[in-house]
């Protein structure tokens, strides 16, 4: 669930920061805007953690995920 919540978090200030309405944004990371809708509102519950990896990459941001052990 954290990964979904800072991925969701990503894309959304990748959105707003790009100065577009949510109609061009849309169409930017092929979705309707309904679904840019539940983006934007923060309804993680809607959105797997591929499709956000996927809107990530639409939107121009690079991931890299990283696997450490708790330290003992």
């Amino acid at each position: 669930m954290r990964l979904r919540s800072d991925l969701m978090i990503a894309v959304q200030e990748a959105v707003a920061g790009s100065g577009v309405t949510q109609a061009g944004a849309a169409k930017r990371l092929s979705v309707t805007q309904p679904r840019l809708n539940d983006l934007v509102r923060g309804r993680v519950d809607k959105f797997s953690l591929d499709a956000l990896v996927e809107l990530a990459a639409r939107a121009g941001l690079a991931l890299r995920m990283e696997i450490t052990r708790p330290a003992a």
